[in-house]
């Protein structure tokens, strides 16, 4: 089974890893977990550019033992090109997005799910850390 995931991975952080591992558990014995990076510009049309450079993130979510590939997210929000690319039989995403149009959001409908047979599975979100969290970090001890 081959896991798909994708996202910033700015300043990874120990929410990053959690949903990695899930990844992982879910692709099971002689699966794979396929991340796809979201280019600095795409990032930067929805929040604030990323600190680390598209290289660096994907070198250290390259890293992480959970990880068998990591490819570009090409199609910006079109995710559709990255998932067929990754050859995806599950899509793995974070709980937070339950509540919101994550099908919009990264450009499929659930007819494009049914024709390719991908699955998508909400994880439990790391609701105690995220980049955010840590760039306010820095922040408030920079001011401090």
């Amino acid at each position: 089974m081959i896991v798909y995931t994708g996202g910033t991975f700015d300043l990874f952080h120990s929410g990053h890893s959690r949903l990695l591992e899930r990844c992982k558990n879910i692709a099971g014995v002689g699966g794979q977990v396929v991340v796809s990076v979201n280019p600095s510009e795409f990032c930067a049309q929805y929040k604030e550019p990323p600190i680390c450079e598209l290289f660096e993130r994907m070198e250290v979510v390259s890293s992480c033992k959970w990880v068998d590939k990591v490819i570009i997210n090409t199609g910006g929000a079109d995710s559709k090109p990255a998932i067929l690319e990754a050859k995806a039989d599950v899509i793995v995403v974070g709980s937070d997005w339950e509540t919101k149009d994550y099908h919009k959001q990264m450009g499929f409908t659930q007819e494009w799910l049914d024709e390719h047979n991908i699955k998508v599975i909400f994880v439990p979100y790391s609701e105690h850390i995220s980049t955010t969290i840590i760039k306010s970090r820095i922040l408030d001890r920079m001011f401090q």
